[in-house]
């Protein structure tokens, strides 16, 4: 199949989140299933053309806004064997956020990603790419597959193509004022409640819900979760009407950047048949954060977004009653909240030698987290999929986590009776709940270490790679060709 990946980031280009780590994942693995794939984002102010090779394949392309024709230029690179497209707009993204400048959201996204959405597809007419798939990811997207139907009747050139929509995190939804409906071009005649129109507003997640072929989201968990309310952050109602053509698929893990055995970002290479590797990690993790530095001692790592989904506010209320009554280490990367920043920022001078973080995101400080923590704590509130858990298991760190979404479809909890499980699992939101449970695995790493060791191999056997999910994308593209060709 020619298929079209459409999105605001994917790595290594950009990422503030997994959305990123799917686009820059997944293209990859369906290309080597033989599928003719290619990637188009936003040239941000932050891709260096030099450093990253970009060359122009499209030095000035129109794209047909509804008040006029707005112009930009097309850049081109690779992602190993995968085509990728920068659509290079200085006005809309040359700039340093890909969504905001730091403190508040840009008030021109709808423009922003509108005209994004629109130059995709007259991106594939000017390269002559006819897809049979485009493959659409979370809001900034969400209007391809509105274009696709509303501005291609009866254009030969897509009328057979459909389109998918992948909802990654359906708390972000492109909800912006009505005044952008002229620009973008949207008829009032589709302003209207099952599809464009909120409560005056524009929403963009609720067109592409109501417009695309297929449906997919990141977990299985998760597609359940969102089929009601508080889960589906309102929109539960819109999904329903569309559950037939919903399907929720696990994300994968791309092993070849998060793999202990190969991994060039750690001090030692370790497998579930050798874990002297691991050992040495923890070393480095310990002096790297200012840590006692005992193998004897636990420590517990945590790479976050700091925002309310992730449930750190309720960890904040734990924390320190925790380092204080068991004999255990945390080491903290992350950034977001600015309370939630200086707080847990502050714990290292509290409690000098148990604690150690660093503000912001760092890949190799990451990679060495998975590689030299015992345990991974994600205490969220809810996890459409989650990565890290897929991470830390494959590190044999075992995850701590609530039972949500994807964390509840990839964790097996620890069977105390058998000794077995991949982690540590617990269900209510609450800050005791976090305490207990870091306080039953603290237990079991000194308590029962032939249970730990023996739930740290099967861990790290266990298989999330992006292999597994490929076949279920396959099936939801055809499902969405067939439902293309009912269209009228």
């Amino acid at each position: 199949m020619k298929i079209l990946f459409t999105t605001s980031e994917a790595v290594p280009y950009s990422k503030s989140g997994g959305l990123g780590d799917v686009c820059g994942a997944l293209p990859k693995f369906l290309k080597k299933r033989g599928h003719d794939i290619r990637l188009v984002l936003p040239r941000y102010w932050s891709l260096d053309r030099g450093k990253l090779g970009l060359k122009t394949v499209l030095p000035s392309m129109g794209v047909r806004m509804g008040t006029g024709t707005d112009w930009c230029s097309v850049l081109e690179s690779r992602a190993g064997d995968v085509p990728v497209y920068f659509i290079d707009h200085e006005q809309y993204f040359g700039r340093a956020g890909y969504y905001d400048d730091g403190r508040q959201e840009y008030d021109d996204n709808a423009a922003r990603f509108g005209f994004f959405s629109r130059a995709c597809l007259q991106l594939c007419r000017d390269l002559g790419f006819q897809p049979d798939i485009m493959h659409a990811h979370d809001w900034p997207t969400a209007l391809v597959p509105a274009y696709l139907k509303l501005d291609t009747s009866g254009d030969p050139f897509f009328s057979q193509t459909a389109s998918v929509l992948s909802i990654h995190n359906i708390a972000y939804q492109g909800v912006f004022p009505s005044k952008f409906l002229d620009y973008l071009g949207i008829a009032r005649s589709q302003f209207v409640e099952p599809r464009f129109e909120s409560f005056g507003d524009l929403h963009f997640m609720k067109g592409g819900i109501f417009f695309a072929d297929a449906l997919t989201t990141v977990s299985p968990g998760y597609a359940s979760e969102i089929l009601s309310e508080p889960g589906a952050n309102g929109l539960s109602g819109y999904l329903r009407r569309r559950e037939a053509d919903l399907v929720g698929i696990l994300n994968g893990a791309d092993y070849d950047h998060w793999n202990p055995e190969t991994d060039p970002l750690i001090p030692a290479r370790f497998s579930p048949r050798n874990l002297s590797g691991k050992a040495r990690c923890k070393k480095a993790l310990q002096k790297e954060f200012g840590l006692e530095q005992d193998a004897k001692i636990p420590v517990v790592g945590i790479i976050s977004r700091f925002v309310q989904q992730k449930g750190l506010h309720l960890l904040a209320s734990v924390i320190q009653s925790i380092v204080r009554d068991m004999r255990v280490q945390f080491v903290i990367v992350g950034s977001g909240e600015k309370g939630l920043e200086d707080f847990f920022g502050g714990l290292p001078r509290d409690f000098s030698g148990r604690v150690g973080a660093w503000i912001g995101y760092n890949d190799a400080k990451a990679h060495l987290i998975e590689a030299g923590a015992d345990f991974f704590l994600m205490p969220s509130l809810y996890e459409p999929c989650g990565l890290n858990q897929i991470y830390s298991m494959k590190y044999g760190t075992l995850p701590i986590v609530r039972a949500t979404g994807g964390l509840r479809d990839t964790v097996r909890s620890y069977d105390e009776r058998m000794g077995t499980g991949t982690g540590f699992v617990f269900e209510a939101a609450e800050p005791g709940a976090i305490y207990d449970t870091v306080g039953w695995a603290v237990s079991t790493f000194y308590d029962r270490p032939r249970h730990f060791q023996a739930m740290r191999r099967e861990a790290m056997k266990c298989d999330f790679s992006w292999e597994q999910a490929i076949p279920s994308y396959e099936s939801i593209y055809e499902k969405a060709r067939q439902r293309r060709s009912l269209w009228t």
